[in-house]
């Protein structure tokens, strides 16, 4: 039997264990952990850190928005309260690199630009770097999409360009480039003498979906990762017909103004090193979107 005294050694032994494990983990949770792949700590770079505005450094903090209902880009885990997904691995990771925590903030895809300056440091939510948009705020390209056309498995089957959308029910997320599509779209329709695009356009992209599940609409257009990874959740009720088109950069978007001097370099410098370093081809390949990577990283890289 072991006396008291060795017993008492073997519980202080394991209590100073189980504190340096937790001081481990909080101090990997502090440094921007996140459900899904993120970049080591020691990817941090000093002299990228330093290309960051007082308003930032002053902080040691980025809160980044993203729409959290465009899996497998930025998403709820299934206990609805820990946002993850490609974008949020990114943003943790960018953290890292630039030596500050990042918060990442549910929005309403929409309200993502008016709150940068604000509310929001970034807007991180695979948002298409267009022109328009470049007016408002400046990019840092990451990522490419195309946008695809999705509906009820075995129906509508011949909706499979934009031409086909004349008289049909569309579903699209308000804000977004298929938005923009569509609209552009039904005047076309109109003008050739067809019936208009009948739009119908929701606040979330899990409002579009359900939508396109209760037949309320006939096909939807979303980016292809988002439209491919509902196919993949629900292959007995969706499907994708035809083939995707647009494709476009994602950017990383940063305000314009004055307290955000240097951010874009800082971010552009910061892509490059996770490139350089594998760390995001591990996070696209942890969520099965390899097929996106660029490899040209830019600041306002619009090609639209």
């Amino acid at each position: 039997m072991r006396s008291t005294t060795t017993r008492i050694v073997a519980v202080l032994a394991a209590l100073l264990i189980v504190t340096a494990a937790c001081s481990s983990s909080k101090k990997s949770s502090d440094a921007g952990g996140s459900t899904g792949t993120t970049a080591p700590a020691t990817n941090y770079d000093a002299v990228l850190a330093a290309k960051l505005p007082e308003k930032i450094k002053s902080a040691g903090e980025i809160t980044v928005a993203t729409d959290a209902t465009y899996a497998p880009m930025e998403f709820y885990a299934s206990d609805t309260t820990t946002l993850q997904g490609a974008d949020v691995d990114l943003a943790k990771a960018l953290g890292d690199v630039l030596g500050v925590k990042v918060n990442v903030e549910n929005a309403t895809f929409n309200d993502i630009i008016p709150g940068l300056g604000t509310r929001y440091d970034l807007g991180i939510s695979s948002m298409t770097d267009r022109t328009d948009r470049e007016a408002t705020v400046d990019f840092v390209t990451y990522f490419k999409a195309g946008t695809s056309f999705m509906v009820q498995k075995g129906k509508n089957q011949d909706l499979t360009s934009l031409d086909a959308l004349c008289g049909k029910s569309v579903g699209v997320e308000t804000g977004t480039t298929q938005a923009d599509d569509v609209t552009t779209q039904s005047t076309t329709c109109t003008g050739a003498g067809k019936a208009a695009v009948q739009i119908q356009s929701f606040p979330t992209q899990d409002e579009v979906n359900v939508a396109l599940t209760s037949g309320r609409v006939d096909v939807v257009l979303a980016d292809t990762p988002v439209a491919g990874y509902q196919v993949e959740q629900n292959g007995n009720a969706f499907e994708l017909v035809g083939s995707s088109y647009g494709t476009a950069p994602y950017g990383i978007a940063i305000p314009k103004s004055a307290d955000y001097a240097g951010t874009t370099d800082a971010l552009l410098g910061a892509m490059l090193k996770l490139n350089s370093n594998g760390a995001y081809t591990k996070i696209l390949k942890a969520w099965g979107l390899e097929s996106g990577a660029i490899t040209d990283f830019q600041i306002n890289g619009a090609v639209s």
